[in-house]
């Protein structure tokens, strides 16, 4: 049904339908083996978009990756839903100087293969949409990366950059072995089921429709993203019980969890959080996962972050959110006024420098971010009315968004960016306008009726215990 829908479309819309391998940045060449030049891109940055100088290093650090030297392993990533590559560091270890055997026999071994060698520095990750396997695109992770530096978001969101790969390298390297591996217990049957659409189409690139969402131009090379995405996976306290199954109800489940159920409190803050922590509980999966004790400060973050992702998840249609959201723990303090923090290494206090009555605050990590951007994926925040439960939000987001609004309906610097940047068709590029233009108008309205609180700043709340709600105009730039 999904590719007859198409196909009528491509009937009626001249325009360009699929993604290409036409996206522009900072680029770096590497000749594979066979003599293809492959290319790693370090997409612009966005207009007015807040970067650390560690998003920048790290998106160098990706582009000096070449797939082929000798301290560079690489492996099928067998493991989860979709197929991809895990790029290993084998300076050290005892495969030093040994790329072939840690690819025949550290491979096999999953996840645990970063144990046998010097850590894993990247994944890349490609588009992968066909009967039977897993949503995927690999575009969507860049449109994540840059649009979170966009809004200045809190949550954390992985750096990425764009990469290609010679196809018949991949085939005999990755997908093969891939193949070989995956299935059983090694692999979910829908990852098994990419890796033999990977073998199909590393040898015959029109085996794999669109053509074009996953081979360059001249057919030679697939291409994807590279990235890396540490961080551990919450329990139902945030990603919900999905106790309604796949779909509407998994994403109506996580609307329940403790600081959602805060964030469609109409309360002053403090007692909407109280609220979404008393109401959280009588689940009883939720009051275990979110443990005898959760502080204020912690539920002020994760509102701010959930915020944030339910935009972004709007914004370009993300159908497989649910599930997928991770943490990664920090002490925080407050010290000399100001406050403080250090990923934590041991889960205990006075962890190094970290003083005793620091409190540990888990920080919400998007690393998932592969099944967006798409006109095709269903888009769950919007379908279950996500934005329209919301009573409270940042002030410095809504202007952001605002902005953002403006500038695509006025076809302005970041709508010229977006369009140029990442090779996205005319439709995909329509989506993002058409879905923003809409979140604004959904918030706007909120605001316009009084329904929705400006008081949505974790920083403030952990130095002071609560935040002055901001008066914002509903149409403040």
């Amino acid at each position: 049904m999904r590719f007859n829908l198409l196909g009528s479309l491509a009937l009626i819309a001249p325009t360009a339908l699929w993604a290409s391998d036409d996206v522009r940045g900072e680029a770096t060449t590497f000749d594979s083996p066979n003599g293809v030049t492959e290319r790693c891109i370090r997409i612009e940055k966005v207009p007015t978009g807040e970067y650390k100088n560690s998003d920048l290093e790290e998106e160098t650090a990706y582009c000096e990756i070449d797939f082929y030297a000798p301290e560079i392993a690489i492996c099928p990533k067998t493991w989860s839903t979709s197929p991809g590559m895990a790029v290993y560091d084998i300076s050290e270890g005892p495969y030093v100087g040994n790329r072939s055997e840690f690819e025949r026999n550290a491979c096999k071994e999953g996840k645990s293969a970063k144990e046998l060698a010097n850590g894993r520095v990247a994944k890349f990750k490609s588009t992968m949409n066909q009967k039977g396997t897993s949503g995927t695109f690999s575009t969507s992770s860049l449109l994540y990366y840059h649009f979170s530096r966009y809004l200045d978001a809190t949550v954390k969101v992985p750096v990425a950059v764009w990469r290609s790969m010679d196809a018949q390298a991949h085939l005999t390297e990755v997908a093969e072995p891939g193949l070989a591996i995956s299935g059983g217990s090694h692999g979910g049957r829908m990852n098994h089921e990419g890796w033999r659409v990977f073998v199909a189409a590393d040898a015959d690139p029109n085996s794999y429709q669109p053509t074009d969402d996953l081979f360059t131009a001249d057919r030679t090379q697939i291409y994807g993203v590279l990235l890396d995405s540490p961080g551990h996976r919450y329990g139902s306290e945030i990603n919900g019980t999905r106790k309604s199954g796949w779909g509407k109800g998994q994403n109506r489940d996580f609307q329940e969890t403790p600081a959602f159920l805060a964030l469609r409190s109409s309360k002053p803050l403090p007692e909407a959080i109280a609220e979404g922590v008393r109401k959280g509980r009588k689940d009883r999966q939720i009051n275990k996962d979110l443990g005898p004790d959760v502080s204020d400060r912690q539920m002020a973050f994760w509102m701010q972050e959930l915020t944030e992702i339910v935009l972004l998840d709007f914004i370009f249609s993300q159908q497989d959110r649910v599930g997928n959201i991770d943490f990664t723990p920090y002490w925080y303090w407050v010290e000399d006024g100001k406050l403080k923090n250090q990923k934590t290494k041991h889960h205990q206090p006075n962890d190094g420098d970290v003083p005793a009555d620091a409190i540990l605050i888990r920080r919400s990590n998007l690393n998932d971010n592969d099944a967006g951007g798409r006109v095709e994926y269903a888009n769950f925040a919007k379908s279950t009315q996500m934005l329209e439960k919301m009573r409270h939000f940042s002030p410095n987001t809504y202007r952001r968004l605002v902005a953002l609004n403006s500038d695509l309906q006025t076809q302005g610097p970041v709508y010229g960016w977006l369009s140029q940047s990442f090779g996205l068709s005319d439709r995909q590029i329509a989506q993002v306008v058409k879905n923003t233009a809409l979140a604004t108008s959904i918030l706007k309205s909120n605001c316009a009726k009084g329904d929705l609180v400006f008081d949505l700043d974790p920083v403030t709340f952990f130095l002071n215990k609560n935040t002055e709600a901001e008066g914002l105009d509903c149409n403040d730039p």
